[in-house]
Order: C-alpha cells, then structure tokens, then sequence
C-alpha cells in the first residue's frame, strides 16, 4: 500500500455534507491541470443505505478516485461491523471515520404531538448510529499497526442552540458533544483523536427550505443564508490531516448571516 495514503470511511456519503467530504478527501493530492497525484492523498469508503447514491458520489470522485461503496445502514450493528469489516479487508486499516449519517426528523410537529417513532428513528440513526461507527471504528483503530487513526463527528450549531420544534435532533447533538468528548478522553491511550464540526446553513438538499423561510424563536417565518457545502468539506480535510498529536476539538462552521449568534 502506498505509504501516503490514508484510508477514510464517510457515512452518509450518497448525498449533502457526506458527499462533499468524500469528494474533498478522494479528490485529494491531485494537480488539477494533469489529473495526476502529487502528494498524500485518501481513499475513501462510501458508507450509506442507498447503493445508487453512493455510486454517484463515486462517479462524481473520477476515475483516478480510489474509492469503495458499502451500502449501509448505520442503525443496524451488523451492518455497522460489516462495513468496517469491509473496509478492512478492502484496505487493510482506518485512520478517519467521518460520522456523518443523520436525519432532521419530522419538522414542524410540536414537542407534545411528537410521535414516539419520529422520536425514536431520529436517535437511532444520529446517536444510536455514530456510537456504532465510533466503536467499530476504534476497535480497528486500537488493534492495526501503526495503532491510531482520527473520528470526527458531524454535530451541529443545534448542539448549543435549538431551532423551534426540534427536540429530537437537538438532544441527540446534544449528546453527540459528549460521545466527541468521551471518545477524546478514551482514545488518548491509543493515539485515537475526536474531534466534532457544527455546521450551520450549508446548502444541500435537508436545507432548501432554509431559503425559502423557516420557522424562528419569535414565532415568524424568515429566509436565512446558506453556505457552499465545499467549505465544510475543506475545513473537515483540515481536521482530518492534522498529525495524530495534534486535534481540532470543535469546529463551527456557519454561513456567516444566518440567525445563529444572538438567535432567541
């Protein structure tokens, strides 16, 4: 295997911020003028539960991409100790996980109308899910040679702030902090770095009501700003590259008028 290359999973990547990160990270060390690599560079395993995203997200990488679609679905274990199983026969080893899968939920439903399985489906794929994949991951990061690689978690600005009616995305945020925390503390052992990126208003399909209007603490309905998908996706290449000894903790990325600071 060649000595630069890093091997990534990405969860979620048949679409919006999952997609963007692949791309980033496939794309790589590559000099845009001739196509060729030039330096250290990823190969990606594509994570998601629909086959023909995922190839999508591939075709888009180019033929020069080394990269590997293992459809899955991250609530279910087994499918979850399949795909590191996968990658690890595929390429031998992990040094990033990018938990990135998630749902929003059902919007617009007040808290005490909320049915148990919106609830429910909600923790299962944004918490449920990233435990599964961080302890797949950290049991392949402990045990390969060189031991360590680096998890970075997909948070959000709701894990400081929430909007109206979200009360299932918000605390699992929430508690995506303190899984970013904990992992942090338990890999130190291991050289196994976590880090977690909040994002805010990047444009991808969960967001297109964002400019249209959306609902705010005050009761009105505004539009708020977006930002290109591509500038979370090099700020996680960023994250990802560091040295093992060195972490970006937390990482907020919003676009830069969005209703964020001082919301209420």
């Amino acid at each position: 295997m060649n000595a630069a290359r890093r091997i990534a999973v990405v969860t979620g990547a048949g679409s919006g911020i999952g997609r963007s990160v692949a791309l980033e990270l496939a794309q790589s060390g590559q000099d845009t003028a001739t196509g060729s690599r030039i330096g250290p560079n990823w190969a990606v395993a594509l994570a998601g539960r629909r086959s023909e995203t995922l190839e999508e997200t591939a075709a888009l990488a180019g033929l020069d991409a080394d990269v590997l679609c293992v459809p899955t679905d991250v609530t279910d274990p087994e499918a979850v100790t399949a795909l590191f199983a996968a990658v690890r026969e595929h390429y031998g080893r992990v040094d990033l996980l990018f938990n990135n899968a998630g749902t929003f939920g059902p919007g617009g439903i007040p808290f005490e109308d909320l049915p148990y399985s919106a609830w429910l489906k909600v923790v299962d794929t944004n918490l449920t899910g990233a435990f599964l994949c961080a302890q797949a991951a950290f049991h392949q990061m402990k045990d390969q040679t060189p031991q360590g690689g680096r998890i970075i978690n997909n948070g959000s600005i709701s894990a400081h702030t929430p909007r109206p009616n979200s009360a299932p995305y918000t605390a699992t945020k929430h508690a995506l902090t303190g899984l970013t925390k904990s992992l942090s503390l338990d890999g130190r052992p291991y050289s196994i770095a976590c880090g977690q990126i909040d994002i805010g208003n990047a444009a991808t399909d969960m967001t297109k009501a964002m400019q249209a209007g959306v609902l705010q603490a005050n009761g009105e309905l505004a539009p708020e700003p977006v930002m290109e998908a591509g500038d979370v996706a090099r700020t996680v290449r960023h994250m990802a590259e560091l040295p093992l000894e060195a972490n970006v903790q937390f990482a907020t990325v919003l676009a830069t008028n969005m209703p964020f600071i001082g919301r209420g």
